[in-house]
Order: C-alpha cells, then sequence, then structure tokens
C-alpha cells in the first residue's frame, strides 16, 4: 500500500469519526439512567418507554410516515411522468433548460425553499397543516424522483418499444409492459430516496406547519429548546436506526438494478453470466 492510498484513508477515517462521533454520543447516553449527559451512571431503557408511552408523540410519528410515504408515492408518480415527458423531448437546449429547473429545488437553500412555500401558501389562503407540510414534501420529492428514474429511462434501447409496437401492443400496453417493469428498479430507488429526505426534513416543514400540527423532525426541536431530556436521546435514536434501514434497503435496491443491467448487457451481447 503506498502512502497516498493510506494517507487517504486516514484522511477517509477521520472523516467518519467526526460526523458520526456526535450521533453515538447521542445513542450511547439514550441508554443513561442518571437522567443527563454528564456522566453515564447505569444501563436503562426508561428512556425507550417513555417515547412509546407518549400518546401525542405517537399521532406525531404516525402524521410524519403518513406524510413520508403519501407525499414519497405521489412525488414518485409525478417523477414516473415528468421523466418519460423529459426523455421524449428532442431538443436538446430545451431538455436541459428543463432538466435546470427541476434540480432547482435540490440545490436551492431550505430555508429559501421554506420561506417561498411559506409565502405561497398564505397567498393562496391555504391553511398551514396537513395539507401545507404534503405538498411541500411532494414538491420537494418530485425533482429527486426524477432524477433517479431518468437515467435508466435513457438506457432503455428504443428497439423494445418499436418491437412492442411492431408485434401490436398498444401505447398503455407498451408503458405497462415494457417501459416500468424495465425502470421499476429506478421507481424503487426514488420512492426510497423521497421517503428519506422526507422523514428527515426539518427546514421546510418547519415554515409551513401549523399549530396542532407537526413532525418529528419540528417537534425534536421543539422539545431540544425547552431543555436536555434523554427522551429526546432515545427518539433520536430510533429515527437515526429508521434512515439506516433505509439507506440500506436503497443501497439493495440499486445494487439489484445493477446486478439486473448487467445480464441484460451481457444477454444482448451473447456473452454468458
Amino acid at each position: 500500500m503506498t502512502d497516498k492510498n493510506r494517507l487517504g484513508k486516514v484522511y477517509l477515517f477521520i472523516v467518519f469519526v467526526v460526523l458520526y462521533a456526535p450521533i453515538f454520543y447521542l445513542m450511547y447516553y439514550s441508554f443513561n439512567s442518571g437522567g443527563n449527559m454528564h456522566g453515564f451512571e447505569g444501563f436503562t431503557l426508561e428512556w425507550y418507554s417513555e417515547v412509546f408511552h407518549d400518546t401525542r408523540l405517537i399521532i406525531i410519528v404516525i402524521n410524519t410516515l403518513v406524510i413520508a410515504l403519501l407525499s414519497s408515492a405521489i412525488a414518485t408518480i409525478i417523477g414516473i411522468v415528468g421523466a418519460l415527458a423529459i426523455d421524449r423531448i428532442r431538443r436538446k437546449r430545451v431538455k436541459n433548460t428543463i432538466l435546470s429547473l427541476n434540480n432547482v429545488l435540490i440545490v436551492s437553500p431550505d430555508v429559501i425553499i421554506g420561506a417561498s412555500f411559506l409565502i405561497l401558501f398564505t397567498i393562496a389562503g391555504i391553511r398551514l397543516g396537513f395539507a401545507s407540510v404534503l405538498l411541500s414534501h411532494i414538491a420537494f420529492s418530485v425533482p429527486i424522483a426524477v432524477l433517479m428514474i431518468l437515467p435508466r429511462l435513457q438506457e432503455m434501447s428504443p428497439t423494445l418499444v418499436d418491437a412492442a409496437r411492431d408485434l401490436g401492443a398498444s401505447r398503455r400496453d407498451v408503458l405497462m409492459k415494457v417501459i416500468l417493469p424495465f425502470i421499476s428498479p429506478a421507481i424503487l430507488s426514488g420512492f426510497f430516496m423521497a421517503l428519506t429526505y422526507s422523514l428527515d426534513d426539518f427546514a421546510v416543514t418547519f415554515f409551513v406547519t401549523g399549530s396542532g400540527y407537526s413532525t418529528l423532525s419540528v417537534e425534536i426541536y421543539s422539545r431540544a429548546r425547552a431543555g436536555v431530556s434523554l427522551s429526546i436521546n432515545a427518539l433520536s435514536t430510533l429515527i437515526f436506526l429508521l434512515t439506516v434501514i433505509l439507506v440500506v434497503g436503497y443501497y439493495l435496491v440499486s445494487r439489484s438494478s445493477m446486478r439486473n443491467r448487467k445480464k441484460e448487457r451481457a444477454a444482448e451481447l451473447g456473452v454468458p453470466e
């Protein structure tokens, strides 16, 4: 191993330590029976029990999951339609312009997006609550879904569609039996990515949520401002583990997609696997 490779691995290790040390510190004290983060006195699950016995918090968890699942599903459907429309554009300048507009919500600061949605909902007379949070999450999830689906769609050979039409397939059959099955791994990837973004979002949700309605990220922020409680640690640990599960699921879907692509290319070239 060269000195350059060794130095790169050491640097990468330091970066991971800096990123994950606070998270593991928080998780470690979520099991502290002392009730503070100044010294570990003993192991306990009291704070996790408190989280699961908090009726209001359970309702907020349900709200968060409903928003995340519903917004991700709707955004993925819109993303499929958007990717299909963009893929059919033949003028390169127009396609690049639309792709740039699609990426605006991804590269823009969350504070700006949240404030913009707040102003929009206020002008439109939309009451802040479930509807405003759902619409906001759909809006910033759609570009993610499009970016996940479009590359897979562009990899599809036009001969597949032509062959299906030559065999008498209607447009609906081509879409349902040829295009959608081919891009299904990308659809799942887009859904998981949108779901992860929705569950983790705070800045945008903070602007558009109203009184009487909250999500986990906003609730954790509100409780943290009220004072240090290890129930926040327990809740944050559960959210982190859920996020890890979603990321692992996304990785497995992406890995399966790559394997399928290799098999398809091998089949096209007549090369044994």
